[in-house]
């Protein structure tokens, strides 16, 4: 009788449920059951339900995540040569997250390879991957040898998971998401690693995001999550750095899909920058060039990052990216005619003159979702034309003459209901708020094992 035969599940959930540590190879087990279906949903949320309660080791981890990692395909970059800069860049998610955008092509003009395999947007939180749908032509889901192709001839590549990468992961998340047991820390680390992994990467940087408008409202819960992620990553054998960033405001200047498509090209091509929009994007390249031995200091980093803003380069790489993928040639010279953007339909003003001191960035999330641009539902068609524009951040003046933001959306009733929501969402105050740091802790995964 072979071993998967012998093999019984309720056990290794009974463990799990009674505060035992499970063993790398009945975990392995778990997760090839998982993935052959011939574990039932009901056994797969039994053992979520006991990992929320109990937790998880760190070896319990690690042998979790890199089962679910061997579950499918894993990307192989070693036909492009021995110790090749291969990396990329997590973020947990934030409204106006547009980061990515910009970073992969910022980081390939240095002279690195970045494979990124994005996500949709989830519950109030943008997804990189329905802003690139934003753009005409642009294929999201490429076959294996064109995605490496690109990633060879352009240096970066920004696509969607295909289905054989981590499909355990995949088939726990469904699972999770109607059970109650996403917020579990080590469910998440096994999720988010899984497929970083299976892309093989030689160093990851995260973003890990904390506030009104993250999934971790504290700073604590927050940095709990960074230092889990950086350890079980470096200890499964890749590399990892985490930086904690604030998300306790909108990050840039536009939340939505196309809008913030056309916010990262004003960046790339020097017709506008946001500050912290900036910072965020420097820091975190400059962290997977030192990942990938580009560079000797973050702060040589920050220097060559720049610039491949200030020389052209990086926009170069997303035009050869986009171009690569099916996009239009002239996307950078000519955003506005290739993204469908909907009219302002609707200022919103504050009700009193004063300062930007605090936003539910939250409720601002939703407020697109209930225009359309994002999701109730997983399967849910969204209207990449719809968001936000002029979004003031937390010490902007404010007032008649200058709105809190501007509606895109072809419904006036809907942006007029939105628009309550965004006025009920910002505190105004007389005084000017002191500036806080968008980028804190720096986490390396090295130093916790």
């Amino acid at each position: 009788m072979n071993a998967k035969s012998t093999f019984l599940p309720q056990e290794v959930i009974r463990h799990k449920r009674d505060g035992a540590a499970l063993k790398p190879e009945d975990i392995e087990k778990f997760v090839r059951s998982l993935t052959d279906e011939t574990l039932s949903e009901g056994q797969a949320a039994a053992f979520a339900m006991a990992v929320f309660f109990q937790g998880m080791t760190r070896e319990e981890q690690v042998a979790l995540t890199l089962a679910m990692r061997d579950s499918g395909d894993k990307m192989d970059w070693s036909d492009f040569g021995a110790g090749a800069p291969v990396v990329d860049k997590h973020s947990t998610g934030g409204v106006g997250d547009k980061v990515s955008l910009m970073l992969a092509p910022m980081v390939a003009a240095m002279g690195a390879y970045v494979p990124m395999i994005s996500g949709r947007g989830l519950g109030h939180t943008g997804g990189t991957l329905d802003k690139f749908e934003s753009v005409p032509g642009y294929n999201v889901f490429p076959d294996n040898p064109l995605f490496k192709k690109v990633v060879k001839d352009v240096g970066c590549a920004i696509i969607g998971q295909t289905a054989n990468l981590a499909p355990a992961d995949k088939r726990l998340y469904a699972i999770r998401d109607v059970t109650a047991t996403v917020e579990s820390i080590p469910l998440i680390t096994a999720s988010i690693l899984s497929k970083k992994m299976a892309a093989g990467l030689a160093a990851l940087v995260l973003d890990v995001k904390w506030g009104s408008g993250a999934f971790m409202g504290s700073y604590d819960e927050a940095r709990a999550l960074a230092a889990n992620l950086a350890s079980v990553a470096t200890e499964g054998g890749l590399p990892t750095v985490a930086l904690l960033t604030d998300m306790n405001e909108v990050l840039g200047l536009t939340a939505g899909n196309a809008i913030e498509m056309k916010e990262a090209i004003d960046f790339l091509t020097g017709t506008l920058r946001e500050p912290r929009l900036e910072e965020v994007t420097a820091v975190l390249a400059a962290e997977m060039a030192l990942g990938v031995g580009l560079v000797s200091s973050a702060e040589e980093g920050l220097e060559k990052v720049r610039a491949t803003l200030t020389s052209g380069a990086a926009a170069e790489k997303f035009a050869a990216m986009v171009t690569a993928l099916g996009g239009p040639a002239d996307l950078l010279e000519n955003p506005d005619t290739h993204l469908d953007i909907a009219p302002v339909a609707f200022e919103v003003k504050a009700k009193t003159s004063g300062f930007v001191s605090a936003m539910d960035v939250r409720a601002i999330g939703n407020a697109v979702v209930k225009l359309g641009g994002g999701r109730v539902n997983p399967t849910q068609k969204i209207d990449h034309s719809v968001g936000l524009s002029a979004i003031a951040g937390c010490g902007a003046e404010v007032g008649p003459d200058t709105p809190l933001c501007l509606i895109h959306d072809t419904d006036q009733a809907r942006a007029e209901a939105v628009a309550q929501d965004i006025l009920q969402a910002v505190e105004i105050s007389p005084e000017k708020p002191p500036y806080k740091d968008v980028v804190g802790e720096r986490i390396d995964g090295k130093e916790l094992i």
